[in-house]
């Protein structure tokens, strides 16, 4: 079984850089310059943002589907940077170094299992994950903070 896993498009966030730290603020986000590498994972890249990097903090609707399970949660997003475009399969270095939580829902939007693993071993969780018809798609989230990283369909 093959999976994808999708990063989040640049064009989403590009306007919030030219925002006021104001501006920001009555969003709910925040501008901000990492002091210290890796712990600022960009949405985008899917990459840890490097020291000296400007993000933008910010609270992201995840799971906009109409469930119990609609969701959103703080993510980083980094200045200037392109969207990631993995390949089949591939999972980046970003989530590789944590522990991730694996969140399985069904076309309902149903949360129906969800499980904790080394990044190391995500690949082969989501393989298994997806063997089940009733798995429609996924979604990663950083296990200790419990941000939102990455969502994961099956490959076409």
């Amino acid at each position: 079984m093959s999976f994808q896993i999708h990063s989040l498009p640049a064009e989403d966030f590009a306007d919030l850089f030219t925002l006021s730290d104001t501006d920001l603020a009555n969003m709910n986000a925040c501008r901000q310059v990492v002091q210290s590498s890796p712990g600022t994972p960009c949405r985008v890249s899917m990459a840890d943002a490097k020291v000296g990097e400007t993000v933008i903090l910010l609270n992201y609707e995840h799971q906009t589907a109409n469930s119990p399970y609609k969701a959103t949660h703080a993510i980083f997003v980094r200045e200037g940077v392109s969207q990631a475009h993995l390949a089949v399969g591939e999972v980046p270095e970003v989530l590789r170094s944590r522990i991730i939580s694996l969140r399985l829902f069904d076309r309902n939007h149903m949360m129906i299992d969800a499980v904790v693993v080394q990044g190391e071993d995500l690949a082969d969780a989501i393989n298994i994950a997806f063997e089940s018809e009733r798995v429609a798609y996924a979604h990663l989230h950083n296990a200790k903070p419990g941000c939102f990283a990455a969502s994961v369909t099956r490959a076409e």
